[in-house]
């Protein structure tokens, strides 16, 4: 067991791209804590089942071939295989947890 009792403590920031912290990896589960500045983003890209929770921040998420606007407090549920990515319109962090990262959709 883990616990981040704050993840305001734990996020990363780098002005050479994403902050990306690896909370816990297993053959059957990815958790990461990514921080983006403005601009910055992860592209896009296809990937295992994921699901992305929103802690802080606003942006644009790409997934397939729909962007929808993301804020503190959404969360985004993606498939396995389909392309998803994040582009930080204010200083973004969310929560990613991917399913099944090493399938041939992952990790990422």
């Amino acid at each position: 067991m883990a616990v981040w009792p704050d993840w305001r403590s734990t996020v990363t920031f780098s002005e050479d791209g994403p902050g990306v912290t690896l909370l816990h990896e297993s053959p059957e589960l990815k958790v990461v804590l990514v921080g983006l500045g403005v601009g910055q983003a992860l592209p896009v890209h296809p990937g295992p089942s994921a699901s992305f929770h929103f802690l802080d921040g606003e942006g644009v998420m790409v997934v397939g071939t729909e962007e929808v606007e993301v804020a503190a407090g959404a969360t985004v549920v993606v498939p396995t295989g389909v392309s998803r990515g994040v582009r930080a319109t204010s200083r973004l962090v969310f929560l990613g947890s991917l399913g099944d990262p090493a399938s041939e959709n992952g990790p990422h």
